[in-house]
């Protein structure tokens, strides 16, 4: 017998209707004699509705009663699709987070999972009932408090089960039929991949492709579970995740990210370690920094720019103007409305030059680039936000028109 870890997020379990559909499905897979577990987001909307909630009540939320605010909005899609499921004439039961054994650091808002222990999701399974558990959730086992593991959550919670219960696959349901080569709702012309490796999966994740969290990308790959990408309202295949592929693209996809916002720290002085005690405050206030660039010195002294995600700006301005007089710097500008574009592919190892034409396919469109990140698969600009779709579709349209036969 087969064990298989499904996910279903936010859109997939919207309303009542779609929740009975993923029952049905659930019941489906059950019954061609498989064990299963399915991880469940909040529905549609919730999550968000709830934090505007804890605005109109509260200036200044805490964390920690955010997460337990939070945490509600999986606890009622569990509930009821355990309740769909039952009625369907196979038993089920639900758990949290903290019933299922996942345990986490401390951080509210973006905990990482630390262990699973599963032992009651196993006992659950050994007794013939399909699991339920609350995605983006865990407990921290010092306080004991409940936690949260930021957007995208869900993914990193069923993929860190299904490689704790060594699972044969874990699938993740979704209102897309897979990973595309862009995001077909800017590109008319993007296609499905069949497959992509973990490597590439984990780039354009952290690129912005928004199909899988990069955390889950990461699980899967250190535990070497298939992770297979498909929709949830009709049966056809969708992308498989894994480590080997096929054929390795020259360019796999294009990604973009709008969430992002540049810090500049003007006229620090170009000598060690003031690098280390800027990014030394931000890292402890919790700032996730992106890319980073320092400029040319000029008569001693430097420009700093670095990324963060919008919602670390304000913390991530804040560390860096309370080291502003030990960094002898002048002052910090601030620019929200940048598009980080992205190309992503294995194949770039072996073909040298890509950096050169992509940078010549914005030029010729008059796009300007203002930051340069790459790794050995992915080279990212950063540009104006209002450029980021025209960006996309140009890149798309020189290294991905065609779909592979």
């Amino acid at each position: 017998m087969s064990l298989v870890v499904q996910k279903y997020g936010g859109t997939s379990v919207g309303d009542a209707g779609r929740i009975s559909n993923v029952a049905r499905r659930v019941v489906e897979t059950r019954k061609a004699g498989n064990d299963v577990v399915v991880v469940v987001s909040a529905m549609g909307q919730t999550t968000d509705e709830l934090i505007e909630l804890a605005t109109q009540v509260s200036s200044r939320p805490t964390g920690r009663e955010m997460d337990m605010l939070l945490t509600a909005g999986e606890r009622i899609s569990m509930a009821l699709l355990a309740m769909a499921i039952r009625d369907l004439g196979v038993e089920a039961a639900s758990l949290t987070g903290s019933q299922a054994g996942i345990l986490t650091d401390s951080t509210h808002g973006g905990a990482r999972i630390t262990a699973i222990k599963g032992d009651r999701v196993r006992q659950y399974l050994d007794d013939g009932l399909v699991v339920i558990v609350a995605g983006f959730q865990g407990v921290d086992p010092a306080s004991r408090d409940v936690t949260t593991l930021g957007r995208g959550g869900s993914d990193a919670t069923a993929v860190a089960l299904a490689a704790t219960l060594r699972a044969d696959v874990c699938e993740i349901f979704t209102d897309v039929d897979g990973v595309y080569t862009a995001d077909p709702r800017l590109v008319a012309d993007a296609y499905k991949l069949d497959e992509v490796s973990y490597e590439d999966m984990l780039e354009l994740a952290g690129a912005g492709a928004g199909v899988l969290m990069a955390r889950s990308v990461e699980f899967a790959r250190r535990f070497g579970i298939p992770v297979h990408v498909r929709s949830s309202f009709h049966d056809g295949p969708g992308t498989w995740i894994k480590e080997e592929v096929m054929e390795e693209a020259v360019v796999t996809g294009v990604a973009h990210d709008t969430t992002e916002a540049k810090v500049t720290v003007h006229g620090v002085p170009d000598q060690p370690g003031i690098a280390a005690k800027l990014f030394g405050a931000l890292a402890a206030d919790g700032v996730i920094v992106d890319m980073i660039v320092q400029n040319v010195s000029t008569a001693g002294h430097t420009d700093i720019s670095f990324t963060v995600p919008d919602e670390h700006l304000e913390k991530a301005q804040s560390a860096a103007e309370a080291v502003l007089p030990e960094l002898q710097a002048n002052g910090i500008d601030v620019e929200a409305n940048i598009a980080k574009v992205s190309l992503v592919g294995t194949g770039m190892r072996n073909h040298p030059g890509v950096a050169a034409d992509m940078f010549a396919v914005l030029a010729a469109n008059g796009i300007n680039i203002s930051m340069i990140s790459t790794s050995a698969v992915r080279i990212s600009c950063v540009i104006d936000a209002a450029r980021c779709t025209e960006a996309v579709q140009a890149l798309h349209a020189h290294y991905l028109e065609k779909e592979p036969v």
